[in-house]
């Protein structure tokens, strides 16, 4: 119950039209074919309407699992500019060494950011996924972190039109009525300059896609169009104050969809 007031009080401070914010763990594909050094960014953005970039500091943890072993990359990230539609804020490029077949769970745990509109910090814990050669390996497991999404689809290659479930978790325990937010990257950012692309869809009418879920933590979306679908459980994690100030600890998983050919 704690959890869904702090994640309703957070829903309210915000404008009924805006879009979400998301941390993106971004590389231009998920299925990659040949070894080598992926290149990620790690951005905190509205990516949907192309809108705010908040400046993003160094994360306190950034690493990828890899047949359940974890390797840390915070050693790759260098900061770098990043502008949206409306101004430019603070990113990091990294990336993930891609050598074996198997899952690679890319794993951000962000310093949190103060948003002082809403006088509150949120930490939003942001799990992404590649797959070489399309060996299965880690996609199914919890990692284990404070509050995650654990997909029960596999999240890089769902078919557009099909649906997608998650399952919402707190220090591995189900979360009943988790507020979810979701969004398509509507725009991508260009990994070889500093800015993003133009948004593909424009934004959707009463504000941003939510979902709850169920007395299980489930919930299930359909996914309407392929390209990358991010989603957001708001204020699941277990803590909920940083610096004297209310702090959303929020899950989010990215997931990338395709049309079938």
């Amino acid at each position: 119950m704690k959890k869904t007031l702090i994640a309703s009080a957070i829903a309210l401070c915000l404008p009924a039209m805006a879009s979400a914010h998301f941390l993106l763990e971004y590389t231009t594909q998920t299925m990659i074919e040949r070894p080598g050094d992926v290149p990620v960014k790690l951005i905190f953005w509205h990516p949907m309407d192309n809108g705010h970039v908040m400046d993003m500091a160094l994360p306190q943890e950034f690493y990828v699992i890899h047949n359940g072993e974890r390797t840390d990359l915070i050693d790759t990230l260098t900061p770098v500019p990043f502008t949206g539609g409306e101004n430019s804020g603070d990113a990091f490029k990294g990336h993930v060494p891609v050598k074996r077949s198997g899952d690679y769970v890319l794993v951000t745990v962000p310093t949190p950011y103060y948003e002082a509109s809403e006088d509150l910090y949120i930490q939003q814990i942001t799990k992404a996924f590649l797959n070489r050669n399309g060996l299965p390996t880690d996609w199914m497991t919890p990692v284990g972190l404070p509050t995650e999404i654990l997909p029960l689809n596999k999240p890089y290659n769902i078919l557009a039109g099909s649906t997608f479930t998650g399952q919402v978790l707190a220090n591995g325990q189900p979360v009943a009525g988790a507020e979810i937010e979701i969004e398509y990257m509507a725009a991508e950012p260009d990994m070889d300059s500093a800015a993003s692309s133009a948004p593909v869809v424009g934004a959707m009418p009463g504000g941003t896609i939510v979902a709850i879920s169920d007395a299980s933590g489930y919930f299930t979306f359909g996914i309407p169009k392929a390209g990358y679908w991010g989603f957001a459980a708001l204020g699941t994690g277990p803590a909920s104050e940083h610096d004297g100030k209310n702090l959303s600890q929020d899950a989010v998983i990215w997931i990338r969809a395709w049309d079938m050919e």
